[in-house]
């Protein structure tokens, strides 16, 4: 549920033009938890393009997200804000809303285009029923992408996946030559929640995908498409090994990027691990959303906001003013997601300046009805977590059955049903 809330003339952010002579000494302290090689690189094109408007940009990195995001909350709830903070754009906002702890967004995202060229899923989970909007989007990233290895798949004599049936003939090429894993997996219960999440949705479809977290139908949850899914993602178990436990992501990252692996299933985050060892898209490793040969390609949808907690110091409110407008700018939403791997927020970018991959996801995204939102978008953090420990449990215990992990899920999504 999102909540109606009357906020101060004060908290309200209207971008109006300042100059840089003005934004000298205007500190920001951003709180963020991008940490890995690609993520630094990327929030550095934000910092390098707020500092060149005469800003300065106080770093503060916390490794972890859920971690990070408890810092960010306490600091914003204690009554010590930072400047601005990231944070996953969905129901997560919704509390800080509610206590009136955000300042608005409207005439910011006006001023510049920004609203009218991101994805409605993206208009909508910022707008609350005030009418206000409260995040900026600063990307737009795709969980259900499939990175690849084109030199352990060419030595394993496998062809480049399109469909389902494609990468399971590629992966039993791969683990039957024996030179390496076929999946690199980092089995901690976030990501592999996130693999199956991406398995639903590109083996059962969009309409399946809302069904279960739009509907919330237990029905659609004992479905035949469901249980394809299912058995889909524990078959994946076959081709992962047995050091994937609680092996971090990037890591996994990095075995495709050694060759010791094939595939990884991860968001486009992972994009930015293989341009900061130097692989080129298309070239070095591949990317494909897979499909089940129908040619429709579903896309994911989800984003890292930047919010703007309120702030009464003059100071802060033209750091804010600066960094909004900063973020929001074609040249900087292309800057940070050639480095980050996601594709921008803003649909009317250049595609021409980024790579391959991000040209194929922004191809998919000109399709409105491959516009998936995320899950954040669409239940509250605990269903979730349940189901992310539910994928964790059943990854790590084969006895646990098909019927099992449906009977859990139908739970999952009963519980969510009390709660709305």
């Amino acid at each position: 549920m999102k909540y109606s809330v009357s906020v101060t003339a004060l908290a309200a952010i209207a971008l109006t033009a300042t100059g840089t002579a003005q934004a000298q000494n205007l500190n920001a302290e951003v709180m963020h938890w991008w940490v890995s090689a690609g993520e630094s690189a990327a929030v550095n094109e934000v910092a390098q393009a707020y500092e060149a408007q005469g800003g300065t940009w106080t770093d503060n990195a916390i490794a972890g997200g859920e971690v990070a995001i408890a810092n960010i909350v306490s600091r914003i709830t204690g009554g010590n804000p930072p400047t601005a903070n990231q944070i996953p754009l969905g129901k997560q906002l919704d509390d800080l809303v509610a206590a009136g702890l955000l300042a608005q967004l409207d005439e910011a995202g006006d001023e510049t285009g920004f609203w009218a060229n991101i994805p409605e899923a993206f208009i909508d989970a910022v707008t609350y029923p005030d009418g206000h909007k409260y995040a900026l989007p600063i990307n737009n990233h795709g969980h259900n992408w499939l990175w690849y290895n084109k030199q352990v798949l060419a030595d394993a004599g496998a062809a480049e996946p399109v469909t389902w049936d494609d990468f399971f003939a590629a992966v039993d090429a791969i683990k039957a030559k024996g030179d390496a894993i076929p999946i690199a997996v980092g089995a901690q219960p976030s990501y592999l929640g996130q693999t199956f999440l991406s398995v639903l949705l590109t083996k059962g479809g969009a309409d399946l995908f809302y069904r279960v977290f739009g509907d919330l139908d237990t029905g659609a949850v004992r479905s035949p498409e469901f249980r394809d899914a299912v058995e889909t993602f524990l078959r994946l178990r076959d081709y992962s090994d047995e050091g994937a436990t609680n092996r971090e992501w990037n890591v996994a990252t990095n075995m495709v990027i050694t060759g010791q692996a094939g595939f990884q299933f991860m968001g486009d985050w992972a994009k930015g691990e293989f341009l900061a060892a130097g692989m080129e898209a298309d070239v070095d490793f591949g990317c494909q959303i897979l499909g089940n040969g129908d040619g429709a390609r579903n896309f994911n949808v989800s984003s890292d906001a930047i919010i703007f907690p309120i702030n009464r110091d003059p100071d802060q409110q033209a750091a804010q003013q600066l960094l909004a407008r900063v973020i929001m700018s074609p040249e900087v939403q292309i800057a940070f997601n050639a480095r980050k791997g996601s594709e921008p927020a803003r649909l009317d970018v250049d595609a021409s300046q980024l790579d391959a991959c991000a040209a194929k996801g922004l191809e998919i995204l000109e399709v409105p009805e491959q516009r998936v939102a995320n899950v954040d978008f669409l239940v509250s953090p605990d269903t979730i977590g349940a189901e992310r420990d539910l994928a964790g449990q059943a990854w790590a215990d084969p006895s646990m059955s098909v019927d099992d992990f449906i009977d859990g899920f139908v739970r999952i999504i009963e519980a969510e049903q009390m709660m709305q």
